[in-house]
């Protein structure tokens, strides 16, 4: 009985290990980054709360759409991984991902205050509250979604591979506002 609980315990050593080692890998960092944003982690949604406390431009109700407009997206994200290529000790990882597409959205609302921009005038002088909440609303009913190719680039590091950090238009394309 003994000797069966060595053999079982030992299993589950080796196999613990080779379960750390197959989660260690270019690609399965690159989705744990993006399940992040897909399960919305306290990290990724306090970013975004602290992008939001330095935009002046948005009233406090503004902020909250624009918050729960940016969870949708993230749990909404769904991405398709590419090619992974190793180069020794660095690697890049292509994901393409889909998103609602918030840039269509805010294009379209541009063009439509050409030519309504009396809609958005109080008292004689351009309201720019009421214009975002216009935009908020719209983007908000939209089901139009958009693909993006996103290039991750990592580093092996004491034999882990540690992503480097996104760019903006890679993060404005898991915002879905990215124009291109």
């Amino acid at each position: 009985m003994k000797k069966l609980g060595i053999v079982v315990f030992s299993l589950l050593l080796f196999s613990g290990c080779s379960f750390t080692d197959m989660m260690n890998t270019p690609t399965k960092k690159v989705e744990e980054f993006l399940g992040k944003y897909q399960t919305m982690d306290s990290e990724v949604l306090s970013e975004l709360d602290d992008v939001l406390s330095r935009t002046a431009n948005l009233t406090e109700e503004q902020k909250t759409k624009y918050r729960d407009l940016m969870k949708r997206q993230y749990q909404n994200l769904m991405y398709k991984v590419k090619e992974e290529t190793v180069d020794g000790n660095n690697a890049k990882v292509d994901i393409e991902i889909e998103v609602y597409d918030y840039a269509k959205v805010l294009q379209e609302a541009n063009a439509y205050l050409e030519e309504h921009e009396d809609e958005f005038v109080t008292n004689n002088v351009f309201d720019d509250v009421k214009f975002m909440d216009y935009k908020i609303d719209e983007m908000k009913k939209t089901m139009d979604k958009v693909k993006y190719t996103l290039n991750f680039t990592l580093e092996k590091e004491n034999d882990k591979w540690k992503l480097s950090d996104i760019t903006d238009s890679m993060r404005e394309k898991i915002h879905g506002i990215y124009e291109s």
